[in-house]
């Protein structure tokens, strides 16, 4: 039959190639990640195990309130969501390294919803999840109704898509806004979380953020991945910061970058978090404790230098970190920005950032 339609042959020929082709690419691709392993090293990480938070322990400074969503599912979907883990943990052992103590708080107080995500996970979340005492804390949260603000030395938003639905119009997280602002105390908000500046007005009458600059995600971020967003959410944040007035600092898609306007500290996405508490730290008048900087972390950097400078100076940096230096480096985070530019078309860059996993594979003692 095949003889008799050379067409169709070669037609099943190439389309047999093709899979075969991009089976073998998938295999190849995911051999370059790092084995499933490696989350469970770290699943039963204790505070103890930690230095930054175990070791050189420092008097206490005061009392820094983070702010959680009590919000489970977006809008009249059936999706589900909650406060981002990483958000909250991360500078809740900031600020606690840092000598503040932090209590949590949520629009309906009790135990908010959370979202975890697996791939995400790293030590310091692993940690928090182990963390009685943290985990009292998050599960008994204080009503934002009962916060007295100048209990405080700061307060910290954490992100998560359900923030946009209540923390906008809740009057007593605009009055702690607003009394800490004006009390020359610190704001801070990532990802998500600025959704709690967009309608506090200053006692002149004026909106907090109107010619500030600030960061949060961006549209162009949520829409590659809730396309709907539109429809779902009440507003698009970077849209309703802008129309208040402010500044918006965009950086790259998913890549850490923060906003520090005098005493309002605000990030763009989950990877801004470390930066974003350790700059409150210093906002309030101390250099931050060190921190072992974070496999994901030096990936990062090594994704703004490819961005900046191109692949052989982002090579450059792999073999600094992974080689000379000895430290680890998530190059999971590198493969996912591969992934990100092909849903946007990029194949340039998607092969580009393929090629960095598999460089940083070759350098990395941990396979």
């Amino acid at each position: 039959m095949l003889k008799k339609r050379p067409i169709l042959k070669w037609i099943l020929i190439s389309f047999t190639s093709v899979i075969l082709l991009l089976f073998g690419f998938g295999w190849w691709f995911i051999s370059l990640l790092p084995s499933g392993e490696m989350n469970q090293n770290v699943s039963t990480t204790q505070v103890s195990d930690l230095p930054y938070l175990s070791q050189d322990i420092i008097p206490k400074r005061g009392k820094i309130l983070a702010i959680v969503t009590s919000t489970d599912i977006m809008g009249n979907t059936d999706k589900s969501t909650g406060y981002e883990l990483t958000e909250l943990s991360r500078a809740y052992y900031v600020f606690e390294a840092n000598g503040f103590e932090v209590d949590i708080a949520s629009p309906l107080g009790g135990e908010p919803p959370v979202v975890i995500d697996d791939e995400d996970m790293g030590k310091f979340d692993y940690a928090f999840l182990n963390d009685s005492i943290a985990q009292y804390k998050v599960k008994h949260t204080i009503p934002v109704k009962d916060i007295i603000p100048e209990t405080y030395e700061g307060v910290f938003f954490a992100g998560g898509k359900g923030a946009m639905f209540d923390f906008p119009e809740n009057k007593s997280i605009q009055h702690i806004v607003r009394d800490l602002y004006q009390s020359n105390k610190v704001v801070g908000a990532v990802c998500h979380g600025p959704a709690a500046l967009v309608n506090v007005t200053l006692d002149n009458g004026h909106p907090l953020i109107k010619n500030k600059t600030v960061s949060g995600f961006t549209n162009e971020e949520e829409l590659l991945l809730i396309p709907d967003a539109k429809v779902i959410f009440p507003f698009l944040l970077q849209d309703k910061l802008v129309a208040q007035g402010a500044q918006f600092n965009e950086g790259s898609m998913y890549l850490e970058n923060i906003s520090h306007d005098k005493n309002l500290v605000t990030g763009q996405n989950p990877w801004s978090t470390w930066s974003l508490a350790e700059t409150m730290v210093k906002e309030l008048g101390y250099t931050p404790k060190h921190r072992e900087i974070t496999p994901e972390e030096n990936a990062m950097m090594v994704l703004k230098i490819y961005d900046t400078k191109g692949s052989h100076e982002a090579k450059k940096l792999i073999e600094e970190i992974c080689v000379a230096e000895n430290k680890p480096l998530a190059r999971q985070l590198i493969a996912s920005h591969s992934v990100v530019a092909a849903m946007r078309g990029n194949i340039g860059r998607f092969f580009n950032l393929v090629g960095l996993t598999s460089y940083a594979k070759s350098k990395s003692k941990n396979i």
